[in-house]
């Protein structure tokens, strides 16, 4: 079998970084092109120690590869996207460019008119537990956010069977990688550390991703998320708390867990845990944990799940749906267990 080349746009940034972490021992592709908004002209390793057996360097411009991942920010990916599938390159988007459907939901989340409208229809949502078939057959994957990642993991099961009622809150805590490595007040050590507030109260930009996913297990009736973010003090790590009144019945903790066990059976990346997971037990690894649970005195349903934002939440995710897109089993190359504590 011939070589498989993919390449990194923008390896300078926290999902860049451990994109090439993860693909540098991936068996089945090579590592061949990064470039960088910055370090251009120098060795990966000069700028990420760690990184230092890449020999490779970065660069202002792409070589030749058969799967480029973006990992632009939203707004400048999709012209990047756009050149590399005219290339004949497979690409999977880790911006948010083209995640939603709809271009005037990306224009009020976004601030901005989608610069590639005619792409939007193509491009696959690579939520692969949900959308596996479909992404093994796309030339574009957008790659979820990874607040959405958590939150639809953790609902898909009840809202598929109807069991919920349509009003959800979602109540997610994030480490300060989320936010990326650009300088930002609020993520400075003194601000952020033994620190914990909300923010986007007036809405975050990850929530029409989750209701246009879950829309499409069950059109109706008309899901209500209301979705609040908060920044804790850690490096890695999202934990979300799903909270909805059960419908149909009493159904016990017993029912519910069965019913998570049969939707995710077989699934390598999504387990259901058989008590409250903790952020750090998915920490470097492609694991979503997900406990489901019953308050029975209020027939809620309380659903939390936990995983790594830079890797199911991002990198590793990206792997997946790059293992899928090229023929290959899509846990090739993300075998590594969480590094716990």
């Amino acid at each position: 079998m011939a070589e498989v080349k993919v390449g990194i746009i923008n390896v300078t940034g926290y999902i860049g970084m451990e994109l090439a972490r993860l693909l540098h021992r991936h068996p089945s592709v090579r590592l061949a092109s990064i470039t960088g908004r910055s370090a251009v002209g120098k060795g990966i390793g000069e700028v990420f120690p760690h990184l230092a057996d890449i020999n490779l360097t970065i660069e202002p411009e792409l070589g030749q590869v058969d799967l480029a991942f973006a990992a632009l920010p939203h707004g400048e990916s999709a012209a990047t996207v756009v050149a590399m599938l005219e290339r004949g390159i497979k690409v999977v988007d880790i911006s948010a460019d083209f995640r939603l459907k709809d271009a005037s939901e990306y224009r009020r989340w976004y601030k901005a008119t989608h610069p590639a409208l005619e792409h939007l229809k193509e491009a696959v949502y690579g939520l692969v537990e949900l959308n596996r078939g479909q992404v093994a057959g796309a030339r574009l994957v957008a790659n979820p956010g990874c607040y959405p990642t958590g939150a639809i993991l953790a609902l898909a099961p009840v809202i598929k069977e109807g069991l919920i009622e349509p009003e959800i809150i979602v109540d997610s805590k994030s480490g300060v990688s989320g936010a990326g490595r650009a300088l930002n007040l609020t993520t400075h050590y003194a601000e952020a550390n033994e620190n914990v507030y909300a923010y986007a109260l007036d809405g975050h930009r990850h929530l029409p991703e989750m209701l246009q996913e879950l829309r499409r297990l069950a059109p109706e009736p008309a899901l209500s998320i209301t979705f609040l973010p908060h920044l804790v003090p850690m490096t890695r790590g999202i934990f979300t708390s799903c909270y909805a009144r059960l419908s149909g019945g009493e159904k016990s903790r017993e029912d519910i867990v069965r019913l998570y066990q049969d939707f995710y059976r077989g699934e390598t990346f999504v387990k259901v845990a058989v008590a409250p997971p903790q952020t750090k037990q998915t920490w470097g690894s492609n694991l979503c944990l997900i406990y489901p649970s019953v308050d029975i005195g209020t027939g809620t349903l309380i659903v939390v799940s936990c995983l790594d934002n830079l890797v199911k939440g991002g990198a590793g995710q990206a792997v997946q749906n790059m293992n899928l897109m090229l023929g290959f089993p899509e846990e090739t190359g993300l075998e590594g267990l969480a590094v716990y504590p």
